[in-house]
């Protein structure tokens, strides 16, 4: 019998965006986010993964550039269902992402595990930066994953 190879397609079910532009924005985003996770019945360990990679993520868009905004949607790909978060800003941009994404790394006075971490709290992480026009975050955070 012969298997065939079928790619998977990523379907959304619910999209809803939010505009971040100062830090009182953030806690009703991660509310948001913590609803549409509940929506799909994801449980709470990974519900607490998504919404500190939101935290990250949103914190790092208000203190870099200023803000921007989030797309929170819910899709599904073959049996799984997860929740995607769409980061988009139009701040200064990375210089060097391969730089940003190593742990210990800081353009500020943190820690430097601010993205490498986030990616490590989901299971799927793409970053792209254009210097000088801004930067794209999407992750993935699979119900079951």
């Amino acid at each position: 019998m012969m298997k065939m190879n079928q790619k998977l397609m990523k379907i959304v079910l619910n999209k809803d965006s939010m505009r971040i532009e100062k830090e009182q924005d953030v806690v009703p985003f991660r509310n948001r986010v913590k609803e549409n996770a509940v929506k799909i019945g994801m449980g709470v360990v990974n519900q607490t993964k998504l919404i500190t990679a939101a935290s990250e993520l949103v914190r790092n868009m208000l203190k870099y550039a200023g803000g921007g905004l989030v797309l929170i949607e819910a899709i599904t790909e073959g049996r799984d269902s997860g929740i995607r978060l769409t980061f988009q800003d139009k701040g200064p941009g990375i210089k060097d992402i391969s730089l940003a994404m190593k742990d210990g790394f800081s353009s500020g006075k943190s820690l430097g595990i601010g993205l490498p971490g986030t990616r490590r709290l989901v299971n799927e992480f793409d970053i792209k930066s254009i210097f000088g026009e801004g930067t794209t975050v999407s992750i993935i955070k699979w119900k079951n994953g």
